[in-house]
């Protein structure tokens, strides 16, 4: 998964944060497994270029969600204590947030209840546990798969208010529906 934008960095930290995109070809089937390391959070030391964490949210993307976006740097409380983190809200639907130190996930939670393709991320593992009944696999017609290929948050900016403790983001509600089929 290649990279196309939308970097942050913390000078405290000395990290660059950025997504790395879907993997090819779409079509499922011919890439078994997770596709390491596509749809990925990366946090990088600028002085190494060594990676210092990579979290993937949708491991083997079915749905060309390119997780590019936005990467929204904050410090809030986190259990009590002043944390540095990492916001992303994604083309799957649903918004991450990391502790930019170390790259734990903080929290995952769907923009909103029509996202389908995921019923919730396991907070304990950071794997979305997902409805089958969506899955773009052969000899299945999905339909209403939401968010669609543009994804519930595109390639936006978004903006943090500290005071308010809030981000602000656009969003897309648009499905999809998925018939796969051979070409002779």
């Amino acid at each position: 998964g290649t990279n196309w934008g939308w970097y942050a960095y913390d000078s405290d930290l000395e990290m660059i944060y950025y997504g790395s995109g879907n993997p090819a070809p779409w079509n499922e089937t011919m890439r078994p497994g997770d596709n390491k390391w596509t749809m990925t959070i990366w946090g990088r030391d600028v002085n190494t270029g060594k990676a210092k964490f990579g979290y993937q949210k949708t491991p083997h993307d079915e749905w060309d969600y390119a997780g590019v976006n936005y990467m929204g740097l904050s410090e809030q409380m986190v259990k009590g204590k002043m944390t540095k983190l990492l916001t992303h809200p994604d083309r799957n639907g649903l918004v991450y947030t990391l502790n930019r130190e170390n790259g734990d996930l903080v929290n995952a939670f769907k923009i909103d209840d029509t996202v389908n393709w995921v019923k919730k991320v396991d907070l304990k593992t950071g794997l979305p546990i997902r409805d089958p009944e969506y899955s773009t696999h052969m000899d299945h017609e999905a339909k209403g798969i939401c968010p669609s290929a543009m994804g519930y948050h595109n390639q936006g900016i978004e903006s943090y208010d500290p005071v308010k403790k809030t981000f602000f983001m656009g969003t897309n509600h648009i499905c999809m529906d998925w018939e796969p089929f051979m070409l002779p």
